[in-house]
């Protein structure tokens, strides 16, 4: 993603850091050693991030600014947080956006409908909230012997977004349950329960192909 890789190269996010060429060597150093960890960050995360918002949106150019507006956010408030805090603070942001997003979306559509056209209601959740986590092979194990990304993609999309939204975040990206309930601020049984319905929805799915 090019766009956000020229966004760390080209200087902002050291003035962002609060980067200032007349402070002394030790401030300049201490920035720039932030910008290299964010840096670092934002490559391995990037294309992951951005493969979790196209899910979300189908839109490329809104799941580019979706992951460019949480790496922004996260230079304003979290560049000063050691790298192995990162990750979960970068996911809860993007999942924030994504969230924003689909609450625009919601108002467009609901426009759309007074205008005449004929959208579906967004499908209600479940607000279950105790059902643990499934037994049998992991998510990881699925994926390697079922299907390829494109059969995974599509079923992917066929989900409601927090059940997407949760597999994703547990499965592809490791997070924990309490780590993910605090990503999509909700309880950690409402991620036991999506997390188990994304996963046999999947199944039966990829099971089809």
């Amino acid at each position: 993603m090019t766009i956000l890789q020229n966004m760390l190269h080209s200087g902002d996010l050291a003035l962002m850091l609060g980067y200032d060429c007349g402070s002394s060597d030790k401030a300049g150093s201490s920035t720039l050693q932030q910008q290299r960890i964010l840096d670092r960050f934002f490559a391995g995360v990037e294309k992951r991030a951005y493969c979790m918002a196209y899910i979300a949106t189908s839109s490329t150019e809104d799941a580019l600014d979706i992951v460019q507006d949480t790496m922004l956010k996260m230079v304003e408030k979290y560049s000063d947080k050691p790298e192995d805090q990162l990750n979960p603070l970068f996911f809860c942001i993007l999942q924030s956006r994504i969230r924003d997003w689909y609450r625009r979306s919601a108002v467009r559509n609901r426009f759309r409908s007074w205008l005449g056209s004929n959208t579906d209601e967004e499908e209600m959740e479940d607000p279950l909230e105790q059902i643990a986590d499934p037994a049998g092979r992991s998510p990881e194990e699925i994926l390697e012997t079922r299907g390829n990304l494109k059969d995974l993609e599509k079923a992917l999309r066929q989900l409601p977004l927090r059940q997407q939204q949760v597999f994703l975040l547990r499965a592809w990206e490791g997070l924990d349950v309490k780590q993910t309930a605090k990503a999509m601020k909700c309880a950690e049984g409402s991620v036991k329960t999506h997390y188990s319905r994304a996963l046999a929805a999947l199944r039966a799915k990829l099971d089809k192909e």
